[in-house]
């Protein structure tokens, strides 16, 4: 019975298990900051996206939906461009264009 596939999958169950418990953990440490429930409306694509990644990683669809807004919202993309940036894009377009016509 000493299987190491079996033994590994334990072992992999066990550290998912422990995974759960530390994020249950911190959202109950968190209550305050998860009183707002937040609905919106996805396309079924995403939704079925979504629910497999979670399922991939065992977790509950709204932690990693939770985590990745969180994500979303504290990275800061420095591919983007700022309005500011947008706006001289803009007018320089709008500057070649009459420069054209």
């Amino acid at each position: 019975m000493n299987d190491p596939a079996a033994a590994t999958r334990r072992a992999r169950h066990a550290a998912i298990r422990a995974e759960v418990a530390d994020e249950e953990t911190e959202a109950a440490e968190n209550a305050a900051a998860l009183d707002v429930s937040l609905h919106l409306r996805i396309s079924q694509s995403l939704d079925t996206e979504l629910r497999k990644r979670a399922a991939a990683e065992h977790i509950p669809t709204s932690a990693l939906v939770r985590r990745l807004l969180t994500q979303a919202v504290h990275q800061r993309d420095t591919g983007a461009l700022t309005a500011a940036e947008v706006e001289e894009i803009a007018r320089r377009v709008a500057r070649e264009e009459l420069q054209r016509g």
